[in-house]
């Protein structure tokens, strides 16, 4: 069910629009997708989950670090530690 009431089903500004539908044939070519303008109800949800994974990735970059450390359980060992943070 939609709710108008509260505006949640309020179309974007056209700027916006085409601002985000290019921003979205962008992360569809650099993940090999071949998008289309308007209706692509022929892709697979593999295909359109990885447009939108590219999207976020863009959006919400996260970046990673890794280095070595002795291992704390065995002596004389050597573990690799990747740690993940969000830089903000």
């Amino acid at each position: 069910m939609t709710n108008t009431k509260n505006g949640s089903n309020q179309g974007m500004v056209p700027e916006a629009r085409a601002a985000m539908d290019q921003f979205k044939m962008e992360a569809a070519s650099e993940v090999g997708v071949n998008l289309k303008q308007g209706y692509n109800g022929d892709l697979t949800s593999r295909q359109a989950g990885s447009i939108g994974g590219q999207m976020v990735k863009k959006m919400c970059p996260v970046h990673t670090l890794s280095f070595e450390r002795d291992c704390r359980t065995a002596v004389g060992h050597c573990v690799r530690i990747l740690y993940t943070a969000e830089w903000t």
